[in-house]
């Protein structure tokens, strides 16, 4: 593998596109749900200060009207995307009180899954439909699994580099040509995605509220929390962010059609359990549909291929239309030891590890080995941390700190080429400390996270709450630029004013909405 990149890269360099590399694109969506003083999950209306939900372009909500969710803009700086982040923290602190934002992706403390309120929008056809997803979403898995947060770390590279790279003789094949090495970036982002999850992995613990009646194999660490002794990220098992149900969907990886076709198939096939629920009783809602997927959006993968869809355009439409514009990883947790929840080496980590998982070769991945990579992830996030921890490899039984140092090694040259390209050496740098990990599971965010419970005594809600109250201090303690404060509360007073347009241009009763838009979805 190693060797296809190198070979990759020296292509690269003939074509003398190795230079745009100093132009990656990203940007970062990242999660938090407000808790009050005592680290209960925040029962209070988002903050109207902050803008309106539905329109405001950086913040806004996820499922939970407590599940604060932040996002930035597209950037080719890392420290700049970085400090917008921090500026949109530093904002948020200003307007709520004494809320705090939890730092941690595992919740807080739950009372009760009714004590997790879904997101409100207003009064518009756009903000109910959105509102009765979440219900959905709320009937079909729980509330507890929703309010789980985490890291959306989107990547692309930017068109001169495809420019340069592609021998396109037209704007359809640059477009497919895009489209097949982002799919190529997915399908090998599946199969190695557990390395992330061991370097980055930072929920190896729950409090005991998020497990009630449920069933689990997490062993006691105290009165009051679980864990597993070598978890990386109980978010992304079997108890977190997961839809055994979407198995059914069997999402195709090959390209963009196939990709595009079986999403679709999930859209508008009816599951039987999901038609338990009923759609509309009594006069509510209660989903938007009983198909496997109500959306688009509802398909849970580590890694989507993205676009940025026209208003009323769906997301499978503007794919198959303009092609794959950037890629969506989902599978980063919060780190507790940042203030904003990721650091620089996370970014940079990932800059590289999808320029390798895009420049190795990326044969079609069956539904057999999709099933496979599955397993990998299972095994990481459960008990990675185990120096004896095994990955299957075309059915091989394999070390799996082997192979993590095999694919280090694959990365090499290109954090030597971004450094490069960037006249730095901080991808190297980079490279140096997740290598450190690799022999010393004690560096991982996850065993960092366990080795402070245990040296202070801490139970996992003791532990996250005295980094939640570290966090908040640091943005209390310092004065946001007047000018950039000045930015956010403009946008606020726009977007309740955007949000107020929407609600007096509708002119369709609800159900005329949702009967025209899965028309146009599925048409």
């Amino acid at each position: 593998m190693s060797g296809n990149v190198a070979m990759a890269l020296e292509a690269l360099v003939r074509k003398g596109a190795e230079s745009h590399l100093a132009q990656l694109q990203r940007g970062l969506e990242k999660e938090s749900l407000r808790v009050d003083t005592t680290g209960l999950l925040a029962q209070t209306p988002h903050p109207r200060t902050l803008g309106s939900t539905l329109t405001h372009p950086s913040i806004t909500t996820d499922y939970s009207e407590s599940l604060l969710e932040f996002v930035t803009g597209v950037h080719t700086d890392i420290q700049g995307l970085l400090n917008e982040m921090h500026d949109i923290h530093h904002f948020v602190y200003r307007h709520i009180g004494n809320e705090k934002l939890w730092v941690n992706s595992m919740p807080c403390i739950v009372e009760s899954e009714e004590k997790i309120p879904i997101a409100r929008y207003g009064t518009s056809n756009i903000a109910k439909m959105k509102e009765t997803y979440r219900r959905g979403l709320s009937h079909r898995y729980g509330s507890l699994m929703q309010a789980i947060a985490g890291i959306h770390f989107n990547f692309s590279l930017p068109d001169s580099f495809w420019e340069a790279c592609l021998d396109a003789n037209d704007d359809e094949q640059m477009r497919d040509g895009k489209s097949d090495r982002y799919f190529a970036l997915i399908r090998n982002f599946h199969r190695h995605s557990w390395l992330s999850s061991y370097l980055f992995g930072a929920s190896p613990a729950v409090c005991r509220t998020f497990l009630v009646g449920r069933e689990h194999k997490l062993e006691d660490f105290d009165a009051h929390s679980f864990y597993a002794p070598d978890a990386t990220s109980l978010r992304l098992s079997g108890l977190g962010y997961t839809n055994e149900a979407q198995d059914q969907v069997g999402i195709s990886y090959a390209g963009i059609r196939e990709f595009t076709n079986s999403l679709r198939h999930a859209i508008q096939t009816p599951h039987h359990e999901y038609e338990k629920i009923g759609v509309r009783v009594n006069g509510e809602y209660r989903q938007l549909n009983a198909n496997l997927l109500q959306i688009e959006n509802e398909f849970y993968s580590s890694i989507r291929p993205k676009r940025v869809a026209a208003s009323g355009e769906s997301p499978s439409r503007a794919l198959l239309q303009r092609g794959v514009e950037y890629v969506e990883v989902r599978s980063v947790d919060l780190n507790p030891f940042e203030p904003i929840g990721i650091h620089a080496d996370c970014v940079r980590f990932f800059d590289m590890f999808l320029l390798y998982c895009m420049l190795s070769e990326s044969r079609e991945m069956s539904q057999k080995e999709f099933l496979l990579t599955r397993e990998n992830q299972k095994t990481m996030v459960m008990a990675g941390r185990n120096r004896d921890a095994r990955i299957l490899k075309s059915d091989e039984s394999i070390r799996a700190r082997d192979e993590m140092v095999s694919i280090l090694d694959g990365m090499q040259p290109i954090a030597a080429l971004l450094d490069q390209v960037n006249g730095a050496d901080d991808y190297q740098r980079t490279m140096e400390k997740q290598r450190a990990k690799v022999q010393d599971p004690g560096l991982t965010p996850s065993a960092r996270i366990i080795q402070g419970m245990v040296e202070d005594n801490l139970s996992f809600y003791e532990f996250s709450m005295q980094a939640s109250v570290r966090s908040e201090q640091i943005f209390k303690q310092r004065t946001l630029d007047p000018e950039v404060n000045a930015r956010y509360e403009t946008l606020a007073r726009e977007s309740h004013l955007k949000r107020q347009e929407i609600e007096n241009g509708d002119t369709l009763s609800f159900e005329a909405f949702l009967d025209d838009y899965f028309q146009r979805q599925n048409g």
